[in-house]
């Protein structure tokens, strides 16, 4: 359990960038990690956030030699920026050589990181709720829901995992006792790094700004996890990763969909690179988003 209470800035402003699919290796294609992370400090100098989320995919364990390494090279950009960084995983984190929870143990040794491992009982590594506090400290504000979104289904079904039944009543509990706790509903967002399937429904219903260069890969189960955000009636939006060719978002049934924008130079996409950055504003149930691009500019 992290001890550190983030807070909204007295202009009523919270800032947070995320970061996805970072597919850092080591030493295959070594200026391609350096040009990675080089565009990540950039990023945090320029926006100065009040929250870094690394959304999924920070290595690429199948091609390191030492993810343990590889991995604090990621979460160290946070680090050395002075700014809390919360961390869920993707479905490349730990395919080798690695676990999530020794994942997870390097994480415990940053005092800046606000990730937590989750409920033992429940699935995946890294399911919590974040809460935001007022400008003056004194009560809880808004609230970020981070989710474990898996790696792979069963061969026998093929594709994408997806969030287990019990990560969805585990939602559904939080989402309750906070808004038992501060005697109404919360805003909130939230984090996964593989797309639910309503992003399919999004896309085909119009309302989107942004690009699809490739199909969504989620999974081929729905559990249920939109369902449950939209009768709790307290996350405004979710954020993915994952797919590297698509960044736009959208809105259905009133809950924004949007994936972030790949960061990572190791790996494919043609999508010029860079990081969704989110603002939250207290007491209000709206937020803003742009893209800052590797160029500077932003979409």
């Amino acid at each position: 359990m992290n001890n550190r209470h983030l807070t909204f800035h007295t202009d009523g402003t919270f800032k947070m960038v995320q970061f996805t699919d970072i597919h850092l290796q080591d030493g295959i294609e070594p200026e391609r990690d350096a040009r990675t992370l080089a565009l990540m400090q950039r990023i945090l100098e320029t926006e100065q956030p009040d929250l870094v989320v690394f959304s999924g995919d920070l290595i690429y364990s199948v091609d390191t030699v030492d993810p343990k390494a590889t991995f604090r090279r990621v979460i160290e950009v946070a680090v050395q920026a002075g700014t809390p960084f919360a961390v869920i995983y993707g479905n490349h984190d730990t395919e080798k050589g690695v676990t999530r929870a020794e994942l997870q143990a390097i994480l415990t040794e940053y005092e800046l990181c606000v990730a937590e491992a989750g409920p033992e009982e429940i699935h995946g590594t890294g399911n919590y709720a974040l809460p935001l506090y007022s400008h003056a400290g004194d009560r809880e504000s808004a609230v970020l829901y981070f989710v474990d979104s898996g790696e792979y289904a069963p061969a026998a079904i093929g594709g994408y995992a997806w969030i287990h039944p019990n990560q969805v009543e585990w939602y559904s509990r939080e989402s309750a006792k906070i808004r038992e706790r501060n005697g109404g509903i919360l805003p909130a967002l939230a984090f996964m790094h593989i797309p639910i399937p309503e992003y399919n429904e999004v896309w085909q219903s119009g309302r989107v700004a942004g690009r699809k260069g490739e199909m969504v890969c989620c999974s081929k189960v729905n559990s249920g996890w939109f369902a449950a955000m939209l009768e709790a009636g307290d996350v405004m939006a979710a954020f993915a990763g994952h797919d590297h060719d698509n960044d736009y978002i959208g809105v259905l049934h009133g809950i924004t969909l949007a994936y972030g924008r790949v960061t990572g130079h190791n790996t494919y996409g043609a999508l010029q690179r860079g990081a969704r950055v989110i603002q939250l504003l207290e007491g209000e149930r709206r937020f803003e988003t742009w893209i800052r691009l590797e160029d500077g500019s932003v979409m």
